[in-house]
């Protein structure tokens, strides 16, 4: 059961895995009953199967079909993401799931204006920045980035800081064969970007630069992280198994690191190819601003670790300079070139 189980001792010396369905087989039938009442009121058929299945899958740990049947979907406004998803909890071995759940209603309008950009993938993949082996694999072809209001959030994704976007699912597999959905929440990164960010960018940005802060242009640095989750490969070159299967414990914060700057790559990219619209000022200095915010979650957090690396790398390559006053200021040629490396 890999993911989902827990290792108990049996007897002293002898170890046993338990699934969580059976561990946890008094709280998941409650919830698995709820899904199914859930489904019955549910309007659209292709989220009345998702639930359905997702209610089955959380009885089984078994989450394939109901993840394929997630993907399948298309037309709902309501989504719900439930399940043990995420494994960052897992400091050991990065070997095992947490449960969590968000309540999503999809905008629609937002989620027609960022569609162009899954067609661009194959071709994204194709011109990354490395050797033909490293990008080999092609990312599937029923991609989609979708934009959400967030209404609930419970579990791994509520604890600390509230998780703004998502890649998922995370199975492999699912991904060569199908593809992801990327979701944005739209509300909860506003309210990050008004409350957090740019309270930190006052502080610690350049007087002369705070004017390039933007909401935009985080929106888009977020989304094109999630972006360049799914771009890459997830095989090793050796083909001996999974990249996340050989990194283990340093796996989650290589991966967001990978997608922090991937990200900004293809923003980057697209801004030059007319693509996207924006001053690259307004990317980079509030790319520079995110650094700031995220590394307050501290290097016990992937992304808090990812962000750590990223200020480091950056700081040693003189992309941006510390003013006497304790502002920073980013130095927009050196910051490319840096991220170019």
């Amino acid at each position: 059961y890999g993911l989902y189980s827990v290792i108990r001792e049996e007897k002293p010396g002898k170890y046993m895995s338990v699934p969580y369905h059976v561990l946890y087989a008094t709280e998941l039938q409650k919830a698995s009953s709820l899904l199914k009442q859930a489904a019955l009121l549910a309007e659209d058929p292709g989220f009345k199967k998702y639930l359905n299945l997702r209610a089955d899958a959380l009885t089984s740990d078994n989450y394939t079909a109901s993840d394929y049947a997630w993907l399948d979907m298309k037309n709902n406004t309501l989504d719900i993401i439930l399940g043990p998803i995420e494994n960052y909890e897992d400091k050991l071995l990065n070997a095992r799931a947490s449960y969590e759940a968000y309540v999503l209603v999809k905008d629609k309008v937002w989620s027609k204006r960022l569609a162009k950009y899954v067609s661009m993938l194959p071709e994204l993949q194709k011109g990354l920045p490395v050797a033909a082996k490293y990008k080999r694999e092609k990312p599937g072809t029923d991609s989609e980035l979708n934009a959400y209001d967030v209404i609930y959030y419970a579990g791994d994704c509520n604890a600390g800081s509230k998780t703004i976007a998502g890649n998922l699912p995370n199975d492999e597999i699912i991904q060569q064969k199908k593809g992801t959905r990327r979701s944005q929440l739209k509300n909860a990164m506003k309210a990050k970007f008004d409350k957090i960010l740019v309270p930190i960018a006052k502080e610690l940005i350049d007087a002369d630069q705070q004017q390039y802060i933007n909401f935009d242009a985080f929106f888009a640095n977020v989304m094109f992280h999630e972006v360049a989750h799914g771009l890459g490969i997830k095989k090793t070159v050796t083909g001996k198994g999974y990249v996340k299967e050989a990194l283990q414990e340093q796996y989650s914060w290589l991966e967001e690191g990978k997608a922090d700057v991937l990200g900004l790559y293809m923003v980057t990219g697209l801004l030059k190819k007319g693509d996207l619209e924006g001053d690259i000022k307004q990317f980079y200095t509030t790319y520079m601003a995110g650094i700031l915010r995220s590394v307050r979650f501290g290097a016990a957090s992937a992304h808090g670790k990812a962000n750590m690396q990223c200020f480091n790398f950056f700081k040693e390559e003189g992309a941006f300079i510390r003013n006497a006053n304790g502002t920073y200021k980013v130095d927009f040629v050196r910051f490319e070139a840096a991220m170019n490396k």
